[in-house]
């Protein structure tokens, strides 16, 4: 988690891009929900690897982890040094079975971890992986190549930056062999060098396959994943309008996640749109957006939006006297 979320800006200037939230709740508290759906075994430890946050951040962290019933470890990465150098920030827990995870990313899945497999990769099928790190699989289907961005075709599995090590000091060595021995991409350690070795050594890897892969990369696509875990959500029947939020002469199209204390007043709200806690909508159309906590939105209409916390989105009323075959664009 110790990356700048740069292409997300303005949203993780104040706040990491792992604690932004999607349907109602930070990216990062899904994705462990979403691992643990699929490990189907109890989670011991969450470790973060993380930049320097603050205290308020870490403490938040902490509180995801006791959630989902396991222990919460903090572990920094102050210089970005590449994927394989921020797994090997938390190396004292790289024991046992390990799931590795970059938290801008969400999943949905439909498989059992399969606890006797060396390794699992979670890779989703994709039109144009050019930009994607691939996997290149043998007759028999297990993963025998890791390929970053491949400018001519080698596979169509893209990985999505999951994965699964039924022994993780194993990791933990061919890690410390990058490092120690300056083995660097564009000046970084790279997790898929170690993880070549790793076959190389007669580590055998199984792909997971991912039914959907939903990116938090920008705001567009993160907006688009917001559409899709209400939809998710929705279709699971989870509660997604506080008992504490008053709506008032409004109109709410589900699916929609509506935090504590929200006002809505002379709206109409949805679909897909998420209202943090003590946010106000009032005399305004919004629909296809994400809205965090303790702001305001006041006679505008919104779609396909992003908007920060304690941030004001207002307009005055327009007063009009408008003829036949006219058109006001404003």
């Amino acid at each position: 988690m110790a990356g700048r979320g740069s292409r997300l800006r303005p949203h993780t200037l104040t706040v990491p891009k792992p604690l932004v939230p999607v349907g109602g709740k930070p990216i990062v508290h899904r994705l462990v929900e979403d691992i643990a759906a699929v490990c189907h075994e109890k989670i011991d430890e969450i470790a973060f690897v993380v930049g320097e946050f603050g205290a308020e951040v870490e403490q938040e962290l902490i509180l995801v982890a006791e959630k989902l019933g396991a222990k919460g470890s903090i572990h920094y990465q102050h210089e970005p040094l590449g994927t394989a150098h921020a797994v090997l920030c938390a190396k004292e827990k790289l024991e046992g079975p390990v799931v590795v995870a970059f938290a801008d990313t969400l999943f949905r899945a439909n498989f059992t971890l399969d606890p006797n497999a060396d390794g699992i990769l979670w890779v989703k099928q994709i039109e144009d992986p050019s930009a994607f790190g691939v996997v290149k699989l043998n007759a028999s289907g297990e993963i025998i190549d890791f390929v970053e961005k491949p400018k001519a075709f080698v596979s169509d599995l893209a990985m999505i930056g999951i994965y699964y090590f039924k022994d993780g000091a194993q990791l933990r060595k061919e890690l410390e062999y990058l490092i120690d021995n300056h083995i660097v991409k564009g000046g970084e350690y790279q997790l898929p060098d170690a993880l070549r070795r790793l076959t190389e050594s007669g580590y055998k890897f199984k792909p997971g396959e991912v039914l959907e892969w939903l990116d938090c990369g920008n705001k567009e696509v993160t907006v688009h994943t917001n559409q899709r875990v209400l939809e998710y959500d929705f279709e699971k029947n989870v509660k997604m309008v506080a008992d504490s939020a008053k709506i008032a002469d409004s109109v709410i199209i589900p699916p929609c996640f509506i935090g504590e204390n929200v006002l809505i007043e002379n709206a109409v709200v949805g679909p897909h749109v998420s209202l943090g806690s003590g946010t106000k909508v009032i005399a305004s159309v919004v629909r296809n957006t994400i809205v965090q906590n303790h702001s305001t939105i006041h006679n505008v209409v919104l779609a396909d939006a992003m908007i920060g916390a304690h941030a004001s989105c207002e307009s005055n009323p327009n007063d009009l006297s408008l003829g036949d075959f006219s058109t006001v664009k404003i």
